[in-house]
């Protein structure tokens, strides 16, 4: 396994993402800690995936920034990805090796890993199947193999279980949790509550800005829930960028500033609830 970065593999600090300069998740602050199995929620259109792109690296920061100790693997929304392209089941795992074998270079020597990947996720026999055959939750099994064989410390999921089979979702999560036991940190947003409160210990709750940040006991309350609600309806989505907290670059926003801010790095809204 990958030596585990300490103590923090992602930093957030007075962040702020977006699109056009327009915010789509504004003024966080906080840390997701070594081995965090982190779940994160809120409403449609809370930031959630704009969030993980910023953690990824795929998009910049508008304001603030984001620190990132260790490799990241991240896996997009499924329906991000184009299975249109001819590609084999063992040709889309095996994208997980491109850091170590380079683009479509020396996968035969590693043909054993992948189909162990494959096998670990149930595909065991679909090396050669091409990708736009697959079924939805077989499709999500070959993502997963991908990111087993890209062995990061740090694991981001885009809506890794909608719309897929319930027997899917459970072999999957029991993957989350091993690799939770094996101290890696993972970050997955979810929309399944009960699931959140089943097997995430920690949750971010995000309505374009935090609102609680800590045990998920603690932050999905009722109370917590419906502030996230409310932020989202009031929010202008033909906002700009707002001055920042810490003066840094000017930047605006639609929804009032509410000041969940974490000065020393640690979880801003532990106690939130």
């Amino acid at each position: 396994m990958s030596t585990l970065p300490d103590p923090a593999p992602i930093r957030l600090v007075g962040l702020t993402l977006g699109y056009d300069r327009h915010p789509a998740v504004h003024h966080l602050d906080g840390t997701v800690r070594a081995g965090d199995l982190l779940a994160l929620v809120g409403p449609n259109g809370a930031g959630k995936s704009t969030l993980l792109k910023g953690m990824a690296g795929e998009i910049r920061c508008l304001d603030g920034r984001i620190e990132r100790a260790g490799a990241i693997a991240y896996m997009p929304q499924a329906d991000e990805i184009d299975r249109s392209f001819p590609l084999s089941v063992l040709d889309l795992a095996g994208m997980g090796l491109w850091r170590r074998a380079g683009v479509w270079r020396g996968l035969n020597r590693h043909r054993g890993a992948i189909e162990a990947a494959l096998a670990a996720v149930g595909l065991d026999g679909f090396e050669a199947r091409p990708i736009g055959t697959l079924s939805g939750g077989q499709f999500r099994r070959a993502l997963f193999a991908r990111l087993i064989l890209q062995d990061c410390p740090v694991v981001l999921l885009d809506e890794p279980f909608t719309g897929i089979d319930a027997r899917t979702v459970e072999d999957l999560l029991a993957l989350l949790r091993r690799w939770h036991a094996e101290g890696r940190t993972v970050v997955a947003a979810l929309h399944d509550l009960s699931q959140v409160r089943a097997h995430f210990p920690s949750t971010l709750l995000l309505a374009r800005e935090p609102v609680a940040w800590g045990p998920t006991s603690r932050v999905l309350t009722p109370d917590n829930l419906a502030r996230a609600r409310a932020l989202s309806e009031a929010w202008d989505e033909g906002a700009a960028v707002c001055a920042g907290p810490r003066g840094d670059a000017p930047h605006r926003h639609g929804a009032h500033d509410h000041g969940l801010h974490d000065p020393d790095g640690h979880h801003p809204h532990e106690d939130a609830a």
